[in-house]
């Protein structure tokens, strides 16, 4: 595990006295483990890692198979850790959980001791990939540690794979026949039938992302039918709900959820982080009243935006199914907006500066017709109603 740029001597200097360390013991050979937007595989001699910048920063890991079991890899699992300077921290991996317990960092004469001998150490420390720094300061800029421990889940690990059990424990059949659930025991007669055995699951208790909640009624309790159709062009409704429940204090935290979210699912490789992203964006940029009351909410949000579609391939955002790219729908939504009426000259210079260079970058047309998604008319024949 080495660093594949020669970092400057002053950075170098400045990062040994002030770095970080974290480490971590026990950690079997093969191990692919790596920290923000680096990872390796562990080799026989590591013993954790080195100078690193003092800040939130993103360890992940995936526990592997011995070569004689096959050598499969595990799913990832993360966690953001806070590093303070010249901060030391402990975790011992523990076999049974195939994963790190940080416990020790709670005893101070444990660090102490690390702490005295960690020059008979460094041989055995990697450097921090200093050459991925810039990368992952411009994917978390907004990313803080109070926003990140109120994300995460209350176990502290983000797992590329949900941890779920059972709704209920039905290790009998008279279980199953007192819930009214068909028996096991009888051959399924459709798809439906078989399904309707499967248990039911659910996430373990304190494994849950705690995303904000996006509100699924993008209207106001009351609202006229005109409100209503209002509020499903303009979702500024929905985003100040979101806004006044969960980021009330610090709006641009907001921006901080949206990278928590790209992180989650570009490093930690959890598919729930790219659809909150995916939802979260459509909110932000299907709100034309809430870009001119926001204006440094949006013109961080271009930002935030440059710098993540710099990291996945334009063919990723097209679905499947419709061959439909839900991003450039999203973005000539915004495009539209920020163009509007009321909106921040600054905030429209920006806009357009970055819809150019997306158009340039990509090759995505915004400024197609747009009539091609609008209601079409039909005209009946004489003499047919409609109930």
């Amino acid at each position: 595990m080495a660093s594949s740029v020669n970092m400057d001597p002053d950075v170098a200097r400045r990062l040994f006295e002030e770095g970080a360390t974290l480490v971590l013991l026990g950690v079997p050979q093969g191990t692919e483990l790596g920290i923000d937007c680096k990872s390796w595989q562990v080799g026989p001699r590591f013993r954790g890692v080195k100078m690193i910048p003092p800040g939130l920063h993103f360890l992940h890991y995936c526990s592997v198979n011995t070569p004689k079991c096959g050598g499969e890899i595990g799913p990832k699992t993360g966690l953001f850790l806070n590093l303070n300077p010249r901060e030391i921290l402990l975790a011992n991996w523990d076999p049974k959980e195939e994963d790190f317990s940080f416990s020790a960092s709670q005893n101070d004469e444990e660090v102490s001791r690390i702490r005295a001998n960690l020059q008979d150490l460094d041989p055995f420390l990697g450097p921090y990939p200093y050459e991925v720094m810039r990368k992952w300061v411009s994917l978390t800029d907004h990313l803080n540690e109070e926003v990140a421990t109120k994300l995460q889940p209350l176990s502290g690990r983000i797992c590329a794979f949900s941890d779920v059990i059972p709704e209920l424990q039905l290790k009998h059949t008279k279980d199953r026949v007192e819930q009214n659930l068909p028996s096991n025991d009888t051959a399924c007669q459709s798809m439906k039938e078989g399904l309707d055995k499967l248990p039911r699951m659910k996430q373990r208790e304190g494994t849950q992302l705690r995303f904000s909640v996006i509100p699924k009624k993008t209207y106001p309790p009351g609202a006229t039918p005109a409100q209503i159709t209002q509020c499903s062009l303009d979702l500024s409704y929905a985003l100040e709900t979101v806004l006044e429940t969960h980021h009330k204090l610090q709006p641009l935290n907001l921006l901080g959820e949206l990278q928590f979210a790209f992180v989650c699912f570009l490093i930690g490789n959890v598919y729930e982080g790219f659809e909150h992203w995916k939802n979260l964006l459509a909110v932000l940029c299907r709100s034309e009243e809430a870009m001119r009351r926001h204006k440094e909410l949006y013109l961080g949000l271009i930002a935030v935006l440059y710098h993540q579609l710099g990291e996945i391939p334009p063919e990723f955002f097209v679905d499947i199914v419709s061959q439909n790219n839900f991003l450039t729908s999203t973005l000539q939504d915004f495009f539209q907006f920020v163009s509007g009426p009321g909106v921040d000259g600054s905030l429209r210079k920006r806009a357009e500066k970055f819809k150019a260079h997306v158009t340039k970058k990509f090759h995505w047309d915004f400024d197609a017709d747009m009539d091609d998604c609008a209601p079409v008319v039909v005209e009946l024949p004489e003499g047919v109603t409609l109930d």
